[in-house]
């Protein structure tokens, strides 16, 4: 069973996630010291199993073994959702492939957690997770990103962030994405909440000037919507004329620049006015 903990404040718990880690004969956790301090704070005296990153290839088929036997466990993370930018997804599969039970409590989340304090668009939205930590991978990311928003991609970006390079990150996304609306989570439902909303560009000026600390999620707005020019709009129109009916040419640009069809209709008709 896949189990919601608090992001920080440990009475965030709801009843019946409570009662899913009481009644397991384990828990699945990343960190048996951090979890227990969770378990403490609500007397529950379930034993705890460390699942992580380095050691979840080697712990699945024990683990597996012992559900076919009638262990259950829970599985939760350090905060938050399992699975989300978690360990977890590789057993996850594999219970699935085994044809066993999964179930889940749902819970907090810090990434729809940020996003619904943003004040930016709450959908579409992507969840990217962390990007990669170094700057030359980052920026080939956020390239890669930029490339698919001129393809058309428009949707407001949610990403988590560790606090030593979220100066570069805001940096590099400035560079590469633009200046746009944008929020920095950070320590959400803490003692030391702080939700800063503003522009890239001031964004990455403060944390360059004032190093950020805690756990951080970074929403970015969608790419604006960008102005399609009268010479843009003829060339489009003139190379789609040039293969196609009037009518298809018409449908074909409308979807490519997202003007009103009646503005095209009423152009193409200007290029092309023969019946």
């Amino acid at each position: 069973m896949l189990v919601s903990t608090p992001l920080g404040n440990l009475q965030d718990l709801s009843p019946r996630a409570r009662q899913a880690l009481e009644q397991a004969d384990a828990v699945l956790c990343e960190d048996t010291r951090t979890s227990a301090i969770l378990l403490n704070a609500h007397a529950i005296k379930t034993r705890l199993l460390a699942l992580h990153d380095h050691n979840e290839d080697s712990m699945i088929p024990r683990l597996l073994t012992a559900m076919r036997e009638g262990t259950r466990y829970a599985l939760i993370s350090d905060a938050g959702t399992p699975l989300v930018a978690d360990p977890g997804y590789r057993l996850t599969r594999a219970v699935i492939a085994a044809g066993l039970t999964l179930t889940a409590i749902p819970g907090p989340n810090a990434a729809i957690l940020a996003l619904t304090l943003s004040g930016l668009p709450p959908q579409p939205f992507l969840f990217l997770g962390f990007l990669p930590p170094k700057a030359g991978p980052r920026r080939a990311a956020l390239e890669k990103l930029r490339n698919a928003e001129a393809a058309g991609l428009t949707a407001t970006l949610i990403l988590y962030e560790a606090p030593h390079r979220l100066a570069e990150t805001l940096a590099d996304a400035t560079d590469i994405l633009g200046d746009r609306p944008a929020a920095i989570c950070r320590e959400l439902s803490k003692h030391f909440e702080e939700i800063r909303r503003d522009n890239l560009v001031p964004l990455a000026a403060h944390y360059a000037a004032n190093a950020a600390r805690g756990e951080i999620t970074l929403v970015i707005g969608p790419s604006p919507t960008t102005a399609v020019s009268a010479a843009t709009l003829d060339d489009s129109l003139r190379r789609a004329l040039a293969t196609l009916t009037l009518k298809d040419a018409v449908a074909a640009v409308t979807a490519a620049t997202g003007l009103a069809r009646k503005q095209v209709y009423a152009r193409a008709l200007e290029l092309d006015p023969k019946p």
